[in-house]
């Protein structure tokens, strides 16, 4: 089974990349199974009815969310429906939506991390354990982990935390895409970050202006996704999977990089 997990995307231009990219990944590379985080989606906060759906038509078979999830308060009805878009799983009872969503032979887990992160959240450790230990009686043939978090000591623990009893654990949120993917010793798929789908022209997706006033004059200021045509990335990876045991016999980086003006 071949799956692609792809990063944020981040805006317009990162459902525009989104649209523009993963038809032509499916074919060329015959995708099984396609998650994509979908947290930034809407102008950068959130996602929306709209946004989904055209992540949806783009090839998605799974939105994954992050700390951005609940920024739409419209959509957010919207994740107890029937649509697969998952927020963090380790979200306090009572929270709307899910965490973990079934689709066929793969599951997809969504946790949050908890360092450098808003505070109140249950440990991802502990929650994606539960989550995998429910499945036990009767287990997906692939298991999928979205870790959405800040700190790379983080993330690469819930790898080997949950190395040989996941198919991938690959992160999110910081926008930069890593160099480190690598299949762990006992056969989980893993990537510190996946990056982002968005605007090249931008700090990690927002206009420069704004990021440059937050950090020269310490005052609030709206960010807002640099939407101005131009160039664009696409950062994913590519994991190929063993369905009887599970687990990955590869793991590839792949970027796209496309200048939109060209539209």
């Amino acid at each position: 089974m071949k799956i692609l997990m792809v990063g944020d995307i981040v805006g317009k231009p990162g459902r525009k990349m989104l649209r523009r990219v993963l038809p032509e990944l499916r074919r060329e590379l015959g995708l099984d199974f396609v998650v994509v985080n979908g947290e930034n989606a809407a102008a950068g906060f959130g996602t929306t009815e709209a946004t989904a759906n055209e992540m949806f038509d783009a090839g998605a078979n799974v939105i994954s969310g992050g700390n951005h999830t609940f920024d739409q308060r419209d959509f957010i009805p919207a994740l107890d429906g029937e649509w697969p878009v998952l927020r963090p799983a380790n979200y306090p009872e009572g929270t709307p939506g899910r965490g973990v969503v079934r689709i066929g032979k793969v599951a997809v887990i969504n946790v949050q991390g908890r360092v450098f992160m808003p505070e109140g959240l249950d440990s991802p450790f502990v929650v994606a354990n539960r989550l995998i230990e429910d499945m036990a009686g009767d287990p997906p043939a692939v298991i999928l982990v979205d870790f959405h978090t800040e700190a790379t000591s983080e993330q690469a623990a819930l790898g080997w935390f949950l190395d040989g009893r996941v198919a991938a654990v690959v992160g999110t949120h910081t926008h930069v895409g890593t160099a480190d993917t690598k299949v762990l010793p006992r056969g989980t798929a893993f990537v510190t970050d996946l990056g982002m789908t968005g605007p090249v022209n931008s700090v990690i997706g927002s206009r420069v202006e704004d990021v440059l006033s937050r950090f020269l004059t310490a005052m609030p200021r709206r960010l807002n996704v640099a939407e101005e045509p131009g160039p664009a990335q696409f950062n994913a990876v590519v994991i190929e999977v063993d369905e009887r045991t599970g687990l990955a016999n590869s793991i590839e980086r792949v970027d796209r990089f496309l200048d939109l003006r060209d539209d």
